[in-house]
């Protein structure tokens, strides 16, 4: 007689508000030290460390670095008489992100942990381009303000098991991974701002590694319209 097949793998973990907060928090250290890295121009300006220049013009800097198998991706810009806090309403309101970046069909929070500490849904539908076509990713996103006033908003995946434990993944959509990104708004004299943002991708399923390393026509696309949202955001004296 046979033995019972064994049952199979859980691929879902369900962890408490606390577990998962303390996750995020270590997990979204971090990744603010590297994105404070990747935006620390005198860094940047040193040949050994891995950023390759692939466009400049206008005053707006696209670059990648080879991470393992992947790339990470880096845009650098400077806008005008926008201040940080402008800029981080605009780039960090769920329900502005189709304004500038119309591959998404929806973002959501699922739970807010923290003020500051947050989980969220973003899913492309199949008329996205191909990079993004049916993919939805399960992240936390972190806001910090350095002593500085450097502003940060860090943002990445979570692992597979604790996001589908927080939302089971869509059967017409493929679960792809963001890895160590997001924003970094420095502020400069007359209420300008330096902005770097980092974006590290593991698409997820087969892709031609071409459209995987041209990501950054993507990234072209959305400064340019974050860069005009900016600007129309009008200037709260409060923030």
């Amino acid at each position: 007689m046979s033995s019972p097949a064994p049952a199979p793998c859980s691929r879902s973990w369900s962890i408490s508000e606390d577990s998962l907060r303390r996750y995020v928090d270590f997990a979204s250290e971090s990744c603010i030290q590297e994105l404070l890295s990747a935006s620390d121009s005198n860094r940047a300006a040193n040949d050994n460390d891995g950023w390759k220049v692939l466009t400049l013009e206008n005053g707006v800097e696209i670059s990648k670095r080879r991470s393992g198998s992947l790339h990470t991706f880096r845009s650098r810009w400077l806008l005008r008489s926008v201040s940080p806090q402008q800029f981080i309403t605009v780039a960090n309101a769920i329900d502005a992100a189709k304004q500038w970046d119309p591959d998404l069909v929806e973002a959501k929070y699922i739970k807010d942990l923290e003020d500051n500490l947050s989980i969220i849904r973003l899913r492309f539908g199949d008329s996205s381009k191909p990079l993004f076509r049916n993919r939805e990713f399960i992240v936390y996103e972190r806001r910090e303000t350095m002593e500085d006033g450097t502003l940060v908003v860090a943002v990445a995946s979570l692992p597979k098991e604790i996001a589908a434990g927080l939302h089971p993944k869509q059967n017409n959509a493929i679960r792809g991974l963001l890895l160590q990104s997001g924003w970094v708004v420095e502020k400069l004299e007359d209420d300008s701002c330096l902005v770097t943002y980092v974006v590290q991708l593991d698409p997820a399923g087969w892709l031609p590694k071409c459209f995987v390393n041209r990501l950054n026509t993507k990234l072209v696309m959305i400064i340019e319209n974050l860069r005009k949202l900016a600007q129309a955001c009008p200037i709260d004296g409060d923030t």
